[in-house]
């Protein structure tokens, strides 16, 4: 199915442009009406992280007028494995402005708009708003049901993208440009329950995978602003990078989606951090009252090795994790074997159990199961190991 250009062209080409952009003009489906319409182009791209990186670079390079830049983040050193628009000097800089100079490093003739502010339901139609497209490279599902609810409301189309581990995923959510085209909420009308998928930074993910999709999502957005080719409207491409895999699934338009059907129920922005939910109810009921902060834990591991307190410290991380780092005295028992019970074999009795994870939120899930066994004192570290790193051993790593 294709689409009218989104962007009409701009008035001209300068002859520096022509010279950058050659090898766009000689393709017949492009050529110089379609290079114009990217210059007239103004595309947001949500996140200078995974994919806002290749999706960044590319978009400049393929000579989109105006690109924005929405990101609040600082750059980390983990997150050089992957995000390619940054590099070692720009450790500790804002992700926004280092991602703005790659840019301009890449294609100076385009025009930069920073918007280094997390969205929200206050900002997010102000900063939608003038913007031809949108390309999201979220991580979290609040902000990508915000970010597909504000768009359908504005009228926006937008590139959607995910990556986790070896799999990713896109399409293009688009309902304002046909009436069968569906939204976000016809592909995943509810979010999955709590802890049920890892974010990539607990998970992990192969950093070229945020190249390979990244990628996908510049080229479904120039199809889009030039009106060449068939876009993933309707459509998501799945792939996996261990077998090299592409497939591309139907997506049709649901008529009882929330949003965008025919008695839509979501008229407007909502509360998304209560509708997608960090820790289930369960776990949040079993942390309250529950959760100690790692200088308490660190109090009560001395009281341990001085033998006037016994209990069992328990990581529910992941065996390569725990090959990071560890907080010392502590056993490993994955989250998993909590899951199908038997880890509940290998807690003691007589002991209080203590666990912890990266960051609290898959303690929190198992605390909730070992209460329900009946280990009513259980606690849990709220921050976790990474907090355990800032706040009392930064000489190990962190990830």
């Amino acid at each position: 199915m294709s689409f009218p250009a989104l962007v009409e062209p701009a008035a001209e080409l300068t002859v520096d442009e022509v010279r950058r952009y050659s090898r766009h003009l000689i393709i017949p489906d492009v050529g110089m009406t379609g290079q114009k319409r990217l210059k007239n182009a103004k595309v947001l791209v949500i996140g200078a992280g995974g994919l806002g990186s290749p999706a960044l670079l590319y978009l400049a390079a393929a000579g989109v007028g105006t690109l924005g830049i929405a990101e609040f983040d600082e750059v980390d050193e983990s997150n050089l494995q992957r995000q390619i628009i940054h590099g070692q000097s720009d450790v500790g800089k804002s992700k926004a402005q280092s991602a703005r100079e790659s840019i301009a490093e890449t294609n100076p003739l385009v025009n930069v708009v920073v918007h280094e502010e997390r969205l929200d339901n206050d900002n997010v139609f102000g900063i939608f708003k003038g913007y031809d497209l949108i390309v999201d490279g979220t991580d979290n599902f609040a902000t990508r049901y915000m970010v597909n609810d504000a768009a359908y409301f504005l009228g926006i189309p937008y590139v959607w993208g995910s990556i986790y581990r070896f799999d990713g995923q896109a399409s293009v959510f688009a309902p304002t440009l046909a009436d069968d085209a569906p939204c976000y909420r016809c592909l995943y009308p509810e979010p999955p329950p709590p802890g049920m998928v890892p974010s990539c930074a607990e998970g992990g993910v192969l950093g070229v995978l945020c190249a390979s999709v990244g990628s996908i999502q510049v080229n479904e957005a120039i199809k889009l602003l030039t009106g060449i080719g068939d876009p993933l409207v309707g459509r998501l491409m799945i792939y996996d990078a261990l077998e090299m895999e592409y497939r591309k699934l139907k997506v049709r338009k649901d008529p009882n989606c929330a949003l965008c059907g025919d008695s839509p129920t979501v008229t407007g922005l909502i509360d998304y951090d209560t509708f997608c939910g960090a820790v289930s109810e369960e776990a949040a009921d079993a942390a309250a009252g529950s959760t100690i902060s790692v200088t308490t834990l660190e109090h009560m591991l001395k009281e341990r090795d001085e033998g006037t307190r016994d209990f069992v410290l328990v990581d529910v991380r992941e065996p390569n994790e725990f090959e990071i780092n560890r907080i010392p005295g502590s056993v490993l028992i994955p989250k998993g074997d909590f899951l199908n019970g038997s880890a509940l074999e290998q807690l003691p009795s007589d002991k209080q159990v203590v666990m912890h994870c990266k960051t609290g939120v898959r303690s929190a899930e198992t605390l909730a199961i070992v209460k329900g066994a009946g280990y009513a004192d259980a606690v849990h570290v709220g921050g976790g190991v990474v907090a355990w790193v800032n706040q009392i051993d930064p000489s190990q790593p962190s990830y």
